[in-house]
């Protein structure tokens, strides 16, 4: 199988990289893209990098070639056009498996204290255009599962649970391990969870904010 990495520089996907280096078939290829190539260190044997934009639809279809897998790692104030151009480019591509990562709050789905501390944090630009990017993932024809993680922490450890979309967001906060670790399993099982977006935060976690912050 073939894995493009969109955003590969990013903190989760650095993990996904090491994870799949210890759980994937080395013939597996991984692609890493993103916009500076020389950001990338340590390249495996079955990675290569190819510098683009994700806001970029000519680089994203060359991105996409002899691609099974698209795990989007992106962020931005123009996360709306780089959601737009993916659907586009993968149309295009007729390719149909994606993995996008948002963010919690994206449907009001926080409740109470927290939910309030979200929006006042968030609102003003960023969740809105994350609502708006997801919302065009939702309403293409690709295979998606969105991820929409607590607040996310730098600890080290796997442990996480899941909300489907319509129920009410649980826990505070949840580690970039954890995200990496059930991007992973969904690379392995491709199978699983299309279609959904899911809330995803570590059990035991609920409260006014993260404890951390």
């Amino acid at each position: 199988m073939k894995i493009l990495i969109l955003g590969a520089h990013g903190k989760i996907a650095q993990l996904v990289r090491e994870k799949l280096s210890e759980t994937s078939d080395s013939s597996n290829l991984i692609r890493l893209f993103l916009r500076d190539a020389n950001r990338i260190q340590n390249i495996r044997k079955n990675e290569e990098v190819m510098e683009g934009d994700a806001a970029n639809f000519d680089d994203l279809v060359k991105a996409l070639v002899d691609v099974d897998f698209v795990y989007a790692n992106l962020a931005g104030k123009n996360i709306e056009d780089q959601a737009k151009n993916i659907v586009k480019a993968m149309d295009a591509a007729n390719k149909k498996r994606l993995v996008w990562i948002s963010t919690l709050g994206i449907y009001d789905e926080v409740p109470g204290e927290f939910g309030k501390w979200n929006h006042q944090m968030l609102d003003g630009g960023y969740l809105e255009t994350y609502a708006a990017a997801a919302e065009i993932i939702e309403n293409s024809d690709l295979d998606y599962t969105i991820i929409r993680p607590a607040w996310l922490t730098n600890k080290d450890e796997v442990d996480f649970e899941l909300t489907q979309k319509g129920e009410p967001f649980k826990g505070t906060e949840v580690s970039r391990k954890s995200i990496a670790a059930f991007v992973t399993e969904i690379m392995q099982e491709p199978n699983k969870y299309i279609k959904q977006s899911l809330g995803v935060n570590k059990p035991n976690t609920a409260g006014k904010k993260p404890d951390w912050y």
